[in-house]
């Protein structure tokens, strides 16, 4: 009955979307809402904590910490955008989300997802700049480049989804209001449509190289240069503290980059029907639980910062 509800007469849906989700298997639901609440909540405590303890200990104010608290807030925001109207939905019987709320999380969960691509791109050539020229980093790495290479990568990303964004909620969708998935999300919009989406897909396939595969040949090339000037280090210590730096990185950088080629870099039309949902729920909520884990677990700077934090308490 919700499939009829709430159309114009020009075909244009105004009302609300059923979110399909897993909804025909309550045991999986149940299920999947535990670990998106653990997800979740871990994700709060971990990137709130890297925000904080950057922003209260002095010796985490440098260009590592600036980009990496962008990422913390970052990641904050990706995961609130869809989180909390999921969990509701997980135990609605009328899984629904109204236009009004779809459009903003269409437009501000893909923004953000192009924002962290282009961001680690960013936090890779700092590390190259501190491996590789670490008597001039301070230099190269000024306040107002930090700022203006954070600024460059939040507005290519609101950029990007805006262009996708428009393009997908033009589509008429012939009174079709059933999203197979979790959240409002482009490719599932996209399956929506009763015109020929090859154009929009296109769009979304070419932007997203864009978005994926030019900040990842820049962040390998980055790294190309760090393992050659690593690999001159005499000491093994020197070496090895030098890759401790770029590790929980690259580790970011593969889960990070990985999932959201697996989703965005190819049709829409191709995606099973799992398929998409499970690869989202990984890249929205146990990528973004992770990325405070490998940057906090790996790292002593912020462990001794905490215990400096804890004593002043």
């Amino acid at each position: 009955m919700y499939r009829e509800a709430m159309w114009g007469d020009n075909q244009s849906y105004e009302g609300e979307f059923i979110l399909l989700g897993v909804a025909d298997r309550p045991r999986l639901e149940m299920l999947l809402f535990g670990l998106v609440l653990m997800c979740y909540t871990m994700t709060l405590l971990g990137n709130t904590t890297i925000i904080v303890v950057s922003r209260l200990d002095p010796h985490l104010h440098t260009p590592m910490y600036f980009f990496l608290s962008n990422l913390s807030f970052l990641d904050l925001c990706f995961t609130t955008s869809v989180g909390p109207q999921m969990l509701v939905n997980f135990w609605r019987k009328r899984k629904t989300i109204s236009y009004g709320a779809c459009v903003p999380q269409l437009y501000i969960f893909l923004a953000l997802g192009s924002t962290e691509c282009v961001l680690l791109a960013v936090m890779a050539y700092d590390r190259y700049a501190a491996v590789c020229h670490p008597l001039r980093y301070t230099t190269i790495m000024s306040h107002s480049l930090c700022f203006k290479m954070a600024a460059i990568a939040w507005l290519f990303g609101f950029g990007n989804s805006l262009v996708h964004t428009v393009m997908t909620l033009r589509l008429p969708r012939c009174r079709e209001n059933r999203i197979d998935n979790f959240f409002c999300e482009v490719p599932a919009l996209i399956k929506l449509a009763c015109v020929d989406t090859s154009f929009n897909e296109a769009l979304l396939v070419g932007f997203s190289a864009v978005f994926l595969i030019v900040p990842l040949g820049l962040i390998m090339v980055s790294y190309s240069y760090v393992v050659v000037a690593v690999l001159r280090i005499r000491s093994a210590e020197g070496r090895q503290k030098a890759f401790s730096t770029c590790a929980s990185h690259l580790i970011v950088v593969s889960l990070f980059y990985g999932t959201a080629t697996f989703s965005y870099v190819q049709p829409a039309s191709n995606y099973s029907r799992d398929q998409g949902k499970m690869v989202s729920l990984f890249y929205t909520f146990v990528v973004t639980m992770l990325n405070p884990l490998i940057y906090t677990l790996r790292n002593k700077e912020v462990h001794k910062a905490l215990r400096r934090l804890t004593k002043r308490t």
